[in-house]
């Protein structure tokens, strides 16, 4: 579950789930963008072991990483917004911080 929801973040860069999902995919996703900092072959190989996808490796790795090139944390945004209807859940949007 947590695959597909890193893997969906990285495609799209922001993406509406549960407040908990959302929290235990924000540990995850920061992790694979401090990866991004390395560029080294093993930082690319332990990211593709993780998305099991190799074209989101390379948008990872081109795209989304030299966004964060220069900070020190903090890649992602937890947004609340609101109950979802039916079972009550609460809801909130991750995003990736284009800072």
């Amino acid at each position: 579950m947590l695959r597909s929801l890193t893997q969906a973040l990285i495609l799209h860069e922001k993406i509406t789930t549960t407040e908990t999902r959302a929290k235990e995919l924000r540990s995850v996703a920061e992790k694979l963008i401090t990866w991004t900092k390395q560029d080294t072959v093993h930082a690319r190989r332990q990211a593709r072991r993780l998305l099991n996808d190799e074209t989101l490796v390379k948008r990872l790795f081109d795209t989304v990483g030299p966004k964060f090139r220069n900070v020190n944390g903090g890649y992602t945004r937890i947004v609340k917004i609101g109950l979802r209807r039916g079972d009550a859940a609460l809801m909130a949007r991750i995003e990736l911080t284009s800072e």
